[in-house]
């Protein structure tokens, strides 16, 4: 019985395609574009990585860390080639409270229990419920995102040093005036129009590696004074070392990390499970939900033990990589590898890179993932979807991004539910087999929300002795239904008339006799060849 038990659960699990090259084909070409992609992503991490590392109250190598690990554990073993890993602002903002009241031992254990509860999500494939997950909340996720991602770099046009951490995030600071403020502009309008205008001349080349080549070479040839990552902070260090969290190992420390442990694991998910439907549409690809949930639960329990904050996603990074030619693991793997070379040796070249150059292809990256064919879909589609559509981006905007899927899944479910309870109605008629007897042809489903209208369709004190109910039209869905049915059949027990109830599909009539509503224990014809009339037995959910 055991082995049997573990033989069927192995044959539900899908097993994943590690290849690093699973349709493009080996090359020369293939591996210089994917070598080239991920260069161009891994200078773009640097400062995302090291601010977020800001954001978070931890030190930017701890930033720097989670970009490494959290990328190439993902990129090797993730659910869609293509995607970029690593620390992420919707992360971190979570992170400063825990930092600020516990240190920074108690975010190290915390993103260690993120990562388990994630690979439980990926085991239990939990992660086929994005799914349900409306196209109008995806349509609000991109628009969202594309501009938190905007507002992200405006920290960028701030004077270096100037900005504190309030343990809510970094504010504060003194903007970019006068010639600095007019010199960054010219840069950041530069990097946009090389990255532009790239493509056009050679993809031999990604274009925002040439935006930031050429933008980068001009300032350090000509010796301008413009904020540069090393302004920011040093990225200079080591290779990551194992560190087991220093937290107390009791039940008070798991009390602690546990509500954290679980907001940052379902925003991570909800944030990685959103961008793989993103990157797969650009792709053309598909699946890979629970891998990635696996992937990024791995990824954070390594990353936890490696003195690393954790990670998610970055749909930034992914567009970056995708538009330049990034379709396999061999970019992420690259990106993350760079990034660890940024570290180990090439900190005082890296540090020499201007901001603005970076703040454009992160403002090119806002243009290209902006729907902005969303104002023209607004117009068309019912009044609802467009109000989730702007609903989902003010609260990824002003919340985070679970906050803003969880609301406008919640609102378009019950704007379904609305819609589909308004549905519901009949048409009577006298029945053909039993004669006198009046019936009532039911449409639309039978729920929580119709279960009231189904009751109000209903005139006991004028139907005959005998009354047919036909579900041809319908289907009974949930306890409500149940409940429904009961009521109404109990009016008609009390009225001393009879109630049938036809036409049943076979899940409809397994729900009833679950229940105990059936007198008779038989199928129905679910093609309808052959009408059955059931009896309903009242009592069994307690209707009075």
């Amino acid at each position: 019985m055991p082995r049997a038990l573990l033989a069927s659960f192995a044959s539900r699990l899908d097993y994943p395609d590690l290849r690093w090259m699973p349709d493009e084909g080996f090359s020369i070409g293939r591996i210089r574009i994917e070598l080239l992609s991920g260069l161009t992503v891994a200078l773009a991490l640097v400062p995302e990585a090291v601010a977020f590392a800001f954001v978070a109250g931890v030190h930017p190598l701890v930033g720097l860390y989670a970009a490494f690990l959290v990328g190439l554990i993902t990129a090797l073993i993730g659910g869609r080639p293509g995607m970029i890993s690593g620390a992420t602002g919707a992360l971190a903002v979570v992170m400063v409270a825990l930092v600020a009241q516990h240190g920074v031992e108690y975010l190290f254990a915390t993103v260690v229990l993120m990562g388990i509860l994630q690979v439980i999500a990926g085991v239990m494939q939990w992660g086929k419920f994005i799914r349900l997950v409306p196209h109008p909340v995806m349509l609000g996720f991109v628009n969202g995102l594309a501009i938190v991602i905007f507002l992200a770099q405006m920290g960028q046009f701030k004077v270096p040093g100037t900005m504190e951490n309030t343990g809510h995030g970094m504010s504060g600071g003194e903007w970019l005036s006068g010639t600095p403020l007019y010199m960054m502009l010219g840069l950041v309008a530069l990097t946009m129009a090389i990255i532009w205008v790239m493509p056009r001349i050679t993809r031999v080349i990604p274009a925002p590696l040439a935006g930031i080549a050429v933008v980068a070479g001009l300032v350090i040839a000509m010796g301008l004074d413009v904020p540069r990552v090393g302004d920011l902070a040093s990225i200079k260090g080591g290779l990551p070392s194992f560190h087991i969290p220093m937290v107390p190992l009791n039940w008070e420390t798991f009390e602690i990390i546990l509500p954290y442990a679980v907001i940052l694991a379902a925003i991570g998910l909800i944030e990685s499970l959103l961008t793989l439907n993103l990157v797969g549409e650009m792709t053309g690809k598909r699946g890979g939900a629970s891998q990635e949930c696996i992937a990024q639960g791995a990824a954070n329990v390594v990353t936890g033990f490696f003195g690393g904050m954790g990670g998610c996603a970055m749909i930034g990074q992914s567009m970056i990589n995708v538009k330049s030619g990034g379709r396999t693991r061999v970019a992420g793997i690259a990106a993350a590898l760079f990034l660890l070379l940024f570290i180990l040796v090439g900190s005082p070249l890296i540090e020499q890179i201007p901001l603005a150059a970076l703040v454009g292809v992160m403002f090119m990256v806002v243009i290209g993932t902006f729907a902005w064919n969303s104002f023209k879909i607004m117009r068309k589609v019912p009044l609802m979807d467009a109000f989730v559509i702007v609903l989902v981006t003010v609260v990824t905007v002003m919340e985070d991004l679970a906050v803003a899927v969880v609301v406008g899944v919640i609102v378009s479910a019950l704007a379904y539910a609305w819609n589909n309870a308004k549905r519901i109605h009949a048409e009577t008629r006298e029945s053909l087999t039993e004669e006198g007897a009046k019936v009532y042809e039911i449409n639309g489903p039978l729920f929580f929300g119709s279960a009231d209208g189904f009751g109000e369709l209903f005139t006991v004190s004028e139907d005959p002795d005998t009354v047919i109910v036909d579900f041809a039209n319908s289907r009974v869905v949930d306890q409500s239904a149940l409940q429904a049915i009961e009521a109404v059949a109990l009016k008609y027990e009390e009225a001393g008339k009879k109630i049938m109830l036809r036409h049943l599909t076979r899940d409809c009539h397994q729900l009833l006799t679950k229940a105990g509503h059936l007198m008779v224990d038989s199928d129905d014809d679910p093609d309808y060849a052959l009408a059955v009339d059931y009896s309903v037995r009242t009592g069994v959910l307690g209707g009075h």
